[in-house]
């Protein structure tokens, strides 16, 4: 009986100790490659740096004498701003597209649907010359 208590101790230290080994492993690793994976987004980020410098240097420049001149920097807008701003008056005018293509539909739905010899009404005031 004693010598199965002290068998089953053993296994489990044994096991015990196995997963703190495999414990550390995994945190090695995990390290290793956190380390790998922020050396890759530095090297990332300075080539999209070189490439936006080459792409247009003008705004490189300008973005450097920002940095340097603290005058300069309320000048020189943020080009995700810039980017939003476009993207905000594209999305209205894509809105009030939508809106005349569905006018015009409901237009010529009102036309096929009229029996012919009758005048349809237009569902818009048409303009009055000035």
């Amino acid at each position: 009986m004693k010598k199965l208590c002290v068998l089953s101790m053993l296994i489990a230290f044994a096991m015990g100790s196995s997963c703190q080994k495999q414990d550390l492993t995994a945190e090695q690793q995990l390290a290793q490659r956190k380390a790998q994976l922020d050396a890759r987004e530095k090297a990332l980020d300075e080539r999209e740096k070189a490439l936006a410098e080459k792409e247009n240097p003008k705004a490189s420049a300008q973005a450097q004498a920002a940095l340097r001149d603290p005058q300069l920097q309320g000048l020189i807008r943020d080009p995700a701003e810039i980017k939003a701003e476009r993207d905000s008056r594209l999305q209205e005018r894509m809105a009030q597209r939508q809106r005349r293509m569905e006018e015009l539909h409901a237009r010529r739905m009102a036309r096929a649907l009229t029996p012919p010899g009758t005048e349809a009404t237009s569902p818009s005031p048409s303009p009055t010359p000035q």
